[in-house]
């Protein structure tokens, strides 16, 4: 099983992920993105989703034309671990190369 990280390790993990904050109503980290229209919204999802079936980690999601909200932890885990924050970098460099905020 993977270990949760501690209070302090969230901490510094998300300085290297400035668009990332932790959630209020549980132990999770969270994000908006856009994208400048539906396709390269899906783009990113499609591509996260790859991703995510090799590393056998999903993110919570929800999608809205150009918007996707993003939520992420490990549940057996009970928070966040080193398997969200490699989720989440590899989310922002996929959505900078397509086009998102």
């Amino acid at each position: 099983m993977t270990q949760k990280l501690t209070i302090e390790e969230l901490k510094a993990s998300l300085k290297r992920l400035p668009d990332w904050s932790i959630a209020m109503d549980r132990e999770a980290i969270t994000r908006a993105f856009k994208f400048v229209d539906f396709d390269a919204a899906f783009a990113f999802m499609t591509r996260t989703a790859l991703l995510a079936a090799k590393m056998d980690h999903h993110p919570e999601w929800f999608n809205v034309y150009n918007k996707v909200d993003v939520t992420l932890a490990t549940h057996d885990a009970g928070g966040v671990t080193q398997k969200d924050i490699d989720l989440a970098t590899a989310m922002d460099g996929y959505a900078a190369v397509g086009g998102g905020r």
